[in-house]
């Protein structure tokens, strides 16, 4: 018998924790985590039946919600019983060819083809990768690794090849993940610091953060001032080395920012003249979190290249995928070449499984056209926040929405790094926790609760958040004053 089948008490699960368990993002110090054991809908209860809404839907994942397991659980079983594993190097399997066409069938334009990876951030890295490879390939370099046909390609002293497209372009505070790759197209900087030095090249941009522009700007002026950087950056980089453009439709980093009017379609503009990759970050947008099974449909992005994950699933399973178009396959249908990269559990066929179900099961209960039919109330009712003198703005779309907080509303203006540390995760997390709200108290960037519940959600959970909210936010204020 396992030590863990005999922690059968809050008290032995709790030691366990402390001895065994290494927690991500988690000052380790004075473990004592809360311990989730169940959840229901839009709710959690932890070991001591102590009941939360989750506001956060896990970390902006669990789009269906807590009360499909057992369905979806019966999909794991049969696909377990039929072939619990077979890998996608070189061989296929149903659930991933289905899963596969179902995804193609959903994207936006001509995003056809589904590359099956674990998770976000193996995404966004096979992303990189795959822009990086697309244009050797496209330029018909040789699959023999550092051999360019017809020495096509000069090789620098310690650098990557002469006149290669390898570089990237991100924004400012934008999350990507943790692995080496992403980590190094990740806009945030503390994140960034403890690993240097990173992949090169990547460079950041602002983002679309309009709340601290000058008050008189126009949106217009503002669109004009993102596209011009953009591409005064692309040429400091020089052209002919940038691969690719990774931004998310709406980022959640620093809180929720919408790009103005315009942007997109000059993002679009820039990469197809200068010959990069647009690849739009979808790992939270993707599958209904903004009332489109894609946000770059929303936003008329049309990407060559989209990342997506925890809500393909609706984190049931462990999943992600990169969604590229016929443009950027086409040069790896040739029989000299390939993608020379895999995963040993990419299109895992449980996963897919689940992934499928979990699809089924969201146009089934037509959660495109919940979140669509709600996003107005959902909004109307977080802006009672602003009747509060903490509360600075409120923003983002569907089921996706930021509550920044300042010192001064008049000014705009923000906490210091000491003030927000305080704030943020010495009285609101806590205070949040304690009374039943999961959520987000985030200070990348300036100081902002997220909110992001599961797409299920309905007007009483939307009013029972905000009236938490508005009382922790209220007392909040009490204490900084």
């Amino acid at each position: 018998m396992s030590i863990t089948q005999n922690a059968t008490s809050a008290d032995d699960l709790r030691r366990l924790a402390s001895e065994h368990l290494w927690l991500h993002f988690t000052n380790m110090s004075a473990q004592k985590p809360p311990i989730i054991v169940r959840g229901d809908g839009c709710y959690l209860e932890d070991i001591d039946g102590k009941r939360y809404l989750d506001a956060l839907a896990g970390l902006f994942s669990v789009n269906l919600g807590y009360g499909y397991g057992e369905e979806i659980g019966q999909a794991a079983l049969e696909q377990m019983r039929e072939l619990p594993f077979y890998t996608n190097w070189t061989y296929a399997h149903p659930r991933a060819i289905e899963l596969a066409s179902e995804i193609a069938s959903l994207a936006p334009g001509d995003l056809n083809r589904v590359f099956f990876v674990s998770g976000g951030s193996e995404a966004v890295e096979s992303a990189w990768k795959l822009a990086r490879q697309y244009f050797q390939v496209r330029a018909g370099a040789s699959q023999v690794p550092g051999v360019e046909p017809g020495e096509m390609i000069g090789r620098q002293v310690g650098g990557p090849p002469q006149g290669r497209k390898y570089k990237a372009i991100a924004r400012d505070v934008a999350y990507h993940g943790t692995t080496f790759g992403a980590l190094s197209i990740n806009g945030v900087e503390a994140l960034r610091t403890p690993f240097e030095p990173l992949v090169p090249e990547v460079r950041h941009v602002s983002n679309t953060n309009r709340y601290h522009r000058p008050l008189e700007e126009t949106e217009e002026e503002f669109t004009a001032f993102l596209l011009e950087e953009l591409e005064r950056t692309i040429l400091e980089m020089d052209p002919d080395t940038v691969c690719l453009v990774h931004m998310e439709p709406i980022q959640n980093a620093g809180g929720s920012f919408v790009a103005p009017a315009g942007y997109w379609r000059g993002v679009r503009e820039l990469c197809d003249k200068y010959d990069i990759l647009l690849s739009a970050d979808e790992v939270i947008t993707g599958f209904g979190r903004v009332g489109h099974w894609f946000a770059s449909e929303r936003y008329d992005i049309r990407p060559d290249i989209v990342t997506c994950a925890k809500g393909l699933s609706s984190s049931y399973a462990a999943i992600g995928a990169v969604v590229a178009t016929d443009r950027v396959m086409e040069p790896f249908l040739s029989a000299s070449t390939m993608y020379t990269h895999g995963i040993t559990f990419g299109g895992h066929p449980v996963m897919s499984a689940i992934a499928l179900k979990n699809i089924e099961i969201m146009k089934r209960e037509r959660i495109m056209e919940h979140v669509l039919g709600n996003e107005a109330a959902f909004r109307s009712t977080l802006e009672q926040l602003l009747d509060l003198p903490i509360v600075g703005d409120v923003r983002g779309t569907g089921y996706f929405y930021a509550i920044e907080l300042v010192k001064n509303k008049e000014t705009r203006e923000t906490f210091t790094d000491e003030e927000c540390e305080s704030l943020l995760r010495g009285f609101l997390s806590p205070n949040l926790f304690e009374r039943g709200l999961i959520c987000r108290a985030d200070d990348r960037g300036d100081p902002v609760i997220q909110i992001s519940p599961p797409l299920v959600a309905t007007q009483a959970e939307f009013d029972e958040m905000t009236g938490i909210l508005g009382d922790a936010l209220a007392e909040a204020w009490e204490q900084v004053k």
